[in-house]
């Protein structure tokens, strides 16, 4: 035998799916069946949460609002800051 045993690693991108899922549904990680082929809540969680301590989503991020903008399909003249996104500097 070559190292690991027991259950396949589930591919990143079913991971993706169930993180998807999750998020956009509400149901909690514990509920997410794994007869979607996700693999269990608890493989999706971890995994967003290794993603996000590495910076992935960040780098989503921002490569959608490049891609967005060259294609001119952002106005950023409507773009909006506040203090719960921007920490807003004491007056004096």
């Amino acid at each position: 035998m070559h190292g690991r045993t027991g259950r396949p690693r589930t591919s990143d991108r079913d991971a993706l799916e169930g993180i998807a899922v999750v998020l956009s549904t509400g149901i909690g990680w514990s509920k997410l069946p794994t007869e979607l082929g996700y693999g269990s809540g608890r493989t999706c969680w971890r995994r967003m949460h290794e993603w996000a301590e590495a910076g992935v989503f960040d780098r989503l991020h921002h490569a959608v609002l490049d891609r967005l903008s060259k294609q001119g399909w952002l106005d950023w003249s409507r773009a909006s800051l506040d203090s719960v996104s921007v920490r807003a500097k004491g007056v004096s």
